[in-house]
């Protein structure tokens, strides 16, 4: 089945194409969406396989390079030679890896709480989360959802906004098995020492409460890149661009207006 993707602003613009973490949905980016449009970006966002309106039944062996193919099958459905790449953890990982699988696809790359290899306290929080998926179901897997994404004072402060989020996440969740084969995929991701072969510029953005990703893989990221900067917020949690959105944006626009070429679609 194809995938659900959506096309905003100006057909024009330069493409940003943004994946979303381990959810999945392109509603991950509405805080970002009409700032790109506003700056004159044509922007494709999409439910990743599996999940929203790109219903599949996935493999229990996934990767991410699965999803890589899959962003390539959406830049070819809109006639889209290359992209800005806007990827948030899971996102960020299919965003190296189609770097470094189809490197003349992508202008440039920005990495959200992302990271470049497994680590132990990302693992930890991963076992914690599918425990409480096998033994007590989907409701107290999204109920815990919250507490990785976002900083306790946010969530307290937005306590319907989160409640509507965890009904929302409950009725669309994609199943145990392709959560499982989502996340089977990100804890395989390897590919630190190949970080020298991407050329494309990045910006690396990270928060430095994140609980769920520590910073310091944002570090490595930047690095290891040959063309990364870094640019850490102290505050916002995982999900910093949804809960610090006009700060992230800014930098995000500022990132976009230094690698672009005005007037020529990437």
């Amino acid at each position: 089945m194809p995938l659900h993707y959506e096309v905003h602003g100006p057909a024009e613009g330069e493409a940003v194409l943004l994946s979303s973490g381990l959810g999945g949905s392109a509603g991950f980016w509405l805080p970002q969406l009409a700032a790109l449009i506003g700056a004159g970006h044509r922007v494709i966002a999409y439910d990743q396989r599996g999940t929203g309106r790109s219903p599949a039944d996935l493999q229990a062996d996934y990767a991410i390079a699965d999803m890589a193919r899959d962003l390539i099958e959406i830049l070819d459905a809109t006639s889209t030679a290359r992209c800005h790449l806007v990827g948030h953890a899971l996102g960020g990982l299919v965003g190296l890896q189609l770097a470094l699988d189809a490197p003349s696809r992508v202008a440039s790359l920005v990495l959200v709480n992302a990271w470049s290899k497994p680590n132990p306290h990302s693992a930890r929080c991963f076992d914690a989360r599918l425990a409480l998926l096998g033994a007590c179901g989907p409701r107290a897997y999204v109920e815990a959802q919250p507490i990785f994404l976002y900083p306790a004072a946010w969530c307290a402060a937005h306590a319907q906004r989160v409640a509507d989020e965890v009904e929302h996440a409950l009725a669309h969740f994609p199943g145990e098995a392709n959560m499982r084969a989502r996340i089977g995929a990100l804890r395989a991701f390897d590919v630190d020492a190949r970080l020298v072969e991407i050329a494309a510029p990045a910006l690396v953005a990270a928060a430095t409460d994140d609980v769920l990703v520590p910073w310091t893989c944002s570090q490595r990221l930047a690095e290891g890149l040959p063309h990364a900067s870094l640019e850490c917020v102290p505050h916002g949690g995982h999900a910093h661009s949804v809960t610090e959105a006009e700060l992230f944006n800014r930098s995000l626009l500022a990132f976009l207006a230094r690698v672009g070429a005005p007037g020529v679609p990437a």
